[in-house]
């Protein structure tokens, strides 16, 4: 039996966790990120198809191209946090099936589909996406996830020559607690859930 994680626990990933729109002036370092990648790489997904692609924009020159593609909202937001992940899926991710999901031949189940593939490849990336952003609180990074964007101009400026579309942003680093709202309310059991 596995044990329930204890409060302290809860509230850094979920009670306590904020969605930042403001950062101190901390750098996150390759390793990190590197570690970051190997806790949401475990995340499952279906057949293992793994699409998420992650660039992390971490330099002033590559955050400066990234700045055209924002809306003038976000901006400010992206230019300061440590690192911008723009999180995006593989539309090949189908290629890599035989390496990861070796079993059975789930490579044919996608060819010539592209409907299917770009709703797993969707699905399974964003899925990825939230793997990632629990998994950076684990690791006391906090999170600032974002739209407002340009996808067309961030896919020609950071995947171009390549088969990932961009899906959402998430500017990570540490907090600055004077940034945050007030927490919006979030809806009760009965009004979301059912048991039948």
């Amino acid at each position: 039996m596995k044990t329930v994680l204890n409060d302290y626990a809860l509230n850094q990933l979920f009670y306590d966790a904020r969605s930042f729109n403001g950062w101190h002036d901390q750098n996150i370092d390759k390793k990190t990120l590197v570690q970051l990648w190997n806790l949401t790489r475990m995340g499952p997904t279906s057949a293992n198809s793994s699409p998420m692609r992650v660039v992390f924009v971490i330099t002033r020159k590559n955050k400066e191209k990234l700045r055209p593609c924002l809306i003038e909202s976000n901006v400010e937001k992206a230019m300061t946090a440590s690192a911008v992940a723009i999180i995006g899926h593989d539309m090949a991710f189908a290629e890599m099936l035989p390496k990861l999901f070796p079993h059975t031949d789930a490579q044919s189940w996608f060819e010539g589909n592209d409907e299917l593939t770009a709703t797993t490849a969707f699905r399974n990336g964003t899925l990825q996406g939230a793997y990632l952003m629990l998994a950076a609180r684990a690791l006391g990074i906090d999170c600032g996830p974002m739209s407002g964007f340009n996808n067309d101009l961030v896919d020609a400026t950071f995947f171009k020559g390549t088969d990932v579309k961009s899906n959402f942003l998430c500017c990570l680093g540490h907090g600055d607690s004077s940034s945050l709202f007030k927490r919006s309310p979030r809806l009760e059991f009965d009004d979301a859930c059912k048991i039948v």
